[in-house]
């Protein structure tokens, strides 16, 4: 079973998911853009059923009660501030952490800089933010192309009335979901989020603050780290993504799924077979 929580942390008040035995091992799950804590219902099921206590929060700008309104307010060091915050808030002294798309950024820096908290580290897509650094800059000059189309959500305006459409119904979200391999059934969960008002600003503010972050302290990951990579995803290439095990200094397992960037959503067996395999063995 599944919960509903509301948990208060960093001055903000969070939605999220939960499910699994209270006195079970911590397991924290983030999503990315722009899904929301739905993302993880099958491997929220799975690790509940394997005895953890899973918690899937509505992150920032997704919750209604976490939503502020500034560009400057979603810059990574809020972002961060927030899984700490919710981790104390739910008596997280140490948790095992899962994170995709953004939320796999976050997650890469929370395991970096956060390694006493972190015990293990799962990424989903996501490579590790140096890596992708590293094919940015020459060593995968297709990743070029998907680099600069995240680029266009940085933008003022113009991405919300582009997925937005001109009835505001999440026309342009819609297409982009489906275009790119999720079912529409999920892909309305996470529209009729976006479309509540101030909703898909604070979604996109994401990227609009994500240049601003400082990785020129960013220390190699030094927990047992998980990271599975789909072939279907057009936003991530090969380089990236294989470049990623020269970015953790600890026992490290890269798995590859043939699937598109939604695994959470398209591979919920697969990537829970995988996550409890890699937390059963930390």
């Amino acid at each position: 079973m599944i919960d509903r929580l509301e948990v208060d942390a960093n001055g903000l008040t969070f939605t999220a998911r939960a499910a699994g035995p209270a006195e079970g091992r911590r397991v924290l799950l983030l999503h990315g853009f722009p899904q929301s804590s739905w993302c993880w219902r099958g491997q929220l099921s799975a690790l509940a059923e394997a005895g953890y206590r899973a918690v899937a929060p509505d992150q920032r700008g997704y919750s209604t009660g976490a939503r502020p309104s500034e560009v400057a307010d979603y810059a990574m060091e809020h972002l961060l501030g927030d899984v700490l915050a919710l981790a104390d808030a739910m008596e997280m002294d140490t948790f095992d952490l899962v994170g995709h798309d953004c939320g796999g950024l976050v997650s890469w820096l929370a395991a970096s800089r956060h390694p006493g908290r972190v015990r293990s580290l799962s990424v989903v897509s996501t490579p590790h933010p140096l890596a992708l650094q590293h094919a940015l800059l020459g060593g995968d000059p297709a990743q070029a192309a998907p680099a600069a189309a995240l680029d266009a959500y940085c933008q003022l305006d113009v991405p919300e009335r582009l997925l937005l459409g001109a009835d505001g119904s999440g026309s342009g979200l819609l297409e982009l979901l489906t275009g790119s391999g999720l079912a529409e059934a999920d892909a309305r969960v996470y529209i009729s989020v976006l479309t509540q008002p101030g909703a898909l600003t604070a979604a996109l503010n994401w990227y609009r603050a994500m240049g601003r972050t400082d990785l020129s302290d960013l220390a190699p990951v030094a927990v047992p780290t998980l990271y599975v990579w789909s072939s279907g995803d057009g936003a991530i290439g090969r380089v990236a993504a294989e470049a990623t095990a020269q970015c953790v200094q600890a026992p490290y397992r890269f798995a590859e799924l043939d699937a598109p960037h939604w695994i959470p959503e398209v591979a919920p067996a697969r990537l829970s077979e995988l996550l409890l395999s890699h937390l059963s063995g930390t």
